[in-house]
């Protein structure tokens, strides 16, 4: 049976998902979810996420959701198909991408997620975006992004010389990020900027960037 992934090609989480999907080689369904209806907050989707966020998987009997535990969900299952996202066969390697995993959903994705929500967000909303909420995020996402360059003088990505879900994880947000007037952040950091231009130059982020098209970006 192929795996069931329910979400929108343009939402973060969702795509972070089928990154990983891609990643491992794995084919999968993606059932779209309206957000714009609301059918993230309708009966028969709440009964895969009872927060009514999306993505949700299913792998048969079993239904998940949040796009981290599934990304680590499917690298685990399938950790001799693809690349190796998790770096199961040494112990110090993945308990780095272990911490480098964290790092991103601590420290880097709630500086870079109201930086996007406000630009790109927002307007579509019909809200006007609010500059104060930017200025103090792009504030913090420098001096989270000055530890990154300092970690990527040292080694090609995150976690080590290796790919892992640490980098994968950075892919959606900073993605549309860097179609914002504040991709400097990114670009004045050459370390950053290398790594940056690497993962993004994967093709199982290119396949999923086609359909990541959010507002005007």
């Amino acid at each position: 049976m192929a795996l069931k992934l329910y979400g929108a090609p343009m939402s973060t989480g969702t795509t972070r998902v089928m990154i990983a999907l891609h990643e491992k080689d794995l084919d999968f369904e993606l059932v779209p979810v309206d957000l714009f209806a609301g059918e993230q907050k309708e009966p028969p989707f709440l009964s895969k996420n009872p927060f009514g966020l999306i993505p949700a998987l299913e792998d048969g009997d079993l239904t998940l959701f949040e796009s981290r535990a599934i990304t680590a969900y499917v690298a685990e299952k399938h950790n001799e198909t693809g690349t190796d996202l998790i770096r199961h066969r040494d112990l110090k390697e993945s308990a780095l991408v272990k911490v480098w995993k964290e790092v991103e959903s601590q420290q880097y994705d709630p500086a870079i997620s109201p930086i996007v929500y406000q630009h790109v967000v927002a307007p579509i909303r019909g809200q006007s975006p609010d500059q104060a909420i930017i200025d103090a995020n792009v504030e913090k996402l420098g001096k989270v992004l000055d530890i990154y360059e300092a970690r990527l003088s040292e080694s090609k990505y995150l976690s080590g010389d290796f790919y892992s879900l640490a980098d994968l994880h950075h892919l959606p947000f900073t993605y549309y990020f860097m179609k914002t007037p504040y991709a400097s952040l990114i670009n004045e950091r050459p370390h950053v900027k290398a790594w940056w231009e690497d993962i993004s130059s994967r093709p199982a982020f290119k396949k999923v960037a086609e359909g990541m098209t959010f507002g005007d970006l």
